[in-house]
């Protein structure tokens, strides 16, 4: 093992000794500084999970989580020098906690953050008018074949827990005694502006919207979302997507000349 891999893995293990050959400026014990630098580094790793991730943090409560967190750290070490992206394993992590099997879904929950953390830092990109969109709706012939381009921010997530109300009961919208963990939902996360966006969808609605992430024609789409939710309304779902800015663009089909040949 080089120098600098021994280095890095006596960081990230704090049952190995100092590595080798470290010196200090001011002649001070360089085991002492080194853990001081781990100390320093598992604790940054920590917080930027926490705020990541301050739902699950407060479901499990500040003991656990550092514990919890400080054996992610050990298992998954930074991979980028972007602190905002670290974390992106945690949830299935969470999953394979063993301390944490006796909440099942604290993982979905930690999906559900990560999903918000992305939409975020995800690019900007300004919503169709609705006046274009509305124009293309009107046109029946073509309307099964468009495509829909969707915000680059949005995420969707189904869970087979109430993440969404666990999510807003931890932001004062719901009293969390009323809410009943162990009840499926599905989310739609978004950028708004600059207000990143957590709603609550029915599950054809969730599986329409993956339809279109995926460059299936409305009409394919909402046949998909029909077959998952036969209560399916996707007017209601199309309103929700145009309020929220969530189309960004639409492919309309070419439309072959019916005129004669000259």
């Amino acid at each position: 093992m080089n120098t600098q891999s021994a280095f890095a893995a006596a960081l990230l293990d704090p049952a190995r000794p100092c590595p080798n050959g470290l010196t200090t400026w001011n002649g001070s014990d360089p085991a002492s500084r080194f853990a001081v630098y781990r100390n320093n580094l598992f604790n940054s790793l920590i917080d930027a999970l926490a705020d990541s991730y301050p739902v699950v943090h407060e479901l499990v409560g500040e003991a656990f989580f550092r514990a919890m967190a400080h054996a992610y750290v050990q298992a998954q070490p930074p991979r980028s020098r972007l602190l905002v992206r670290y974390g992106e394993h945690f949830a299935p992590f969470i999953e394979r906690f063993e301390p944490a099997r006796s909440l099942p879904y604290l993982a979905d929950v930690a999906r559900l953050e990560a999903l918000r953390v992305q939409a975020y830092h995800a690019a900007d990109r300004a919503p169709l008018a609705v006046q274009e969109i509305a124009a293309a709706l009107a046109e029946p012939e073509c309307l099964g074949e468009l495509r829909f381009q969707l915000h680059p921010s949005l995420g969707v997530l189904g869970s087979a827990f109430a993440v969404v109300s666990l999510w807003a009961a931890h932001q004062g919208e719901l009293a969390l005694e009323s809410v009943d963990p162990l009840q499926p939902e599905y989310a739609l996360v978004l950028r708004s502006e600059l207000q990143v966006l957590v709603l609550a969808v029915p599950p054809g609605s969730a599986q329409f919207i993956r339809c279109l992430q995926q460059g299936m024609t409305l009409g394919h789409a909402a046949e998909q979302a029909q077959a998952a939710e036969a209560a399916f309304d996707l007017s209601a779902c199309l309103a929700l997507l145009i309020r929220a800015g969530a189309i960004s663009h639409l492919h309309q089909p070419l439309q072959t000349s019916t005129r004669p040949p000259l």
